[in-house]
């Protein structure tokens, strides 16, 4: 085994303390009640699950199976608990909450939802996406697979988002393709053009989430009054193969269309293929190619194009106009 700093190894083992003195399972009865917290989760298992067998609870929560016996032992003496063959298998015994443990069971489980709400309540919605991705983030990373893959929602921009943007491109482009960090700076000039500027009627953000985290953006601004350019298209490696990159084009096509631009333009790269992919399928075509060195490589840039359908020229003074020159 790799030798862990020991600071590192204190510091989980601090934040151990701290949940489990916060979510209260060092009382001696959980939520108040007369069950201990591996007695909980059993009934918590039995209550959601049908054809749970001891085995299978066994694996489920790494309990021995001699104290996971004398639990199912004192829960079917109760009453809490009922064993049945399965109609599949005579030889499986399958395990059931009774109407008895369900009564049991319901306070428990309401207790629960009210101290978790009561633990979230005081953070605002940052904060509590901050709390909900940090706890999906440690379960990731050691090694809960969750049991279905959420599905991600598209939002619109508010404050922090941009600056995600920017340092997730940073560190994506630097470790994917070895760019520098100037083009994490033409990334901020961007962005910093988008809120400079910003009009929701003719511009849009869109960033992508899943279990509170984001994972995924794209942007709509305005560069003339029939013209509109798609920007900073990201999809991090954690939702790639979704469909979420060809979601985000999609409703960049579909808001430029609704705003009444007649064309969709957007700058890549000849390198970027996945993107490239994505855009070809969404009806771009490649107008422009050019040869640059920049952020630190030499790169073939691409202007692509899409004809929007059904749009009808935007209305704007041309004061307004000139305010809404983009790069």
């Amino acid at each position: 085994m790799p030798r862990i700093a020991p600071d590192r190894v204190a510091a989980v083992r601090r934040f151990n303390r701290f949940y489990t003195r916060r979510i209260g399972v060092l009382q001696e009865g959980l939520l108040e009640s007369a069950f201990s917290l591996a007695e909980v989760r059993v009934l918590f298992e039995l209550a959601h699950h049908t054809g749970v067998t001891a085995s299978d609870l066994a694996v489920e929560l790494s309990l021995d199976t001699g104290y996971l016996s004398r639990i199912l032992a004192r829960f079917i003496r109760a009453g809490l608990v009922a064993r049945r063959r399965a109609a599949t298998d005579a030889r499986v015994h399958e395990l059931a909450l009774t109407a008895k443990g369900r009564a049991a069971f319901g306070p428990l489980d309401r207790r629960s939802q009210r101290e978790v709400a009561a633990m979230l309540a005081p953070l605002a919605d940052a904060g509590q996406e901050r709390l909900i991705g940090a706890m999906t983030t440690i379960a990731s990373l050691l090694g809960e697979a969750p049991a279905t893959r959420s599905a991600c929602i598209l939002r619109t921009h508010r404050p922090g988002d941009m600056g995600w943007i920017v340092e997730r491109h940073g560190a994506l482009y630097a470790q994917e393709y070895g760019w520098d960090e100037r083009f994490e700076g033409l990334v901020a000039q961007i962005v910093a053009q988008f809120i400079g500027a910003f009009d929701q009627q003719f511009e849009r953000c869109w960033i992508a989430e899943r279990d509170g985290q984001r994972v995924g953006s794209a942007l709509v601004v305005r560069k003339s009054a029939t013209v509109a350019k798609l920007r900073l298209l990201l999809v991090d490696p954690t939702a790639r193969g979704t469909g979420l990159g060809r979601q985000l084009v999609d409703e960049c096509i579909a808001f430029a269309s609704q705003a009444g631009y007649r064309i969709l333009t957007l700058w890549t790269q000849s390198n970027l293929t996945a993107a490239r992919y994505i855009y070809e399928a969404a009806g771009f075509r490649l107008v422009r190619e050019e040869p640059h060195t920049s952020f630190g490589h030499d790169l073939v840039g691409e202007t692509w194009s899409l004809a929007l359908r059904g749009s009808a020229p935007a209305h704007r003074p041309k004061a307004q106009e000139r305010r809404w020159a983009v790069r």
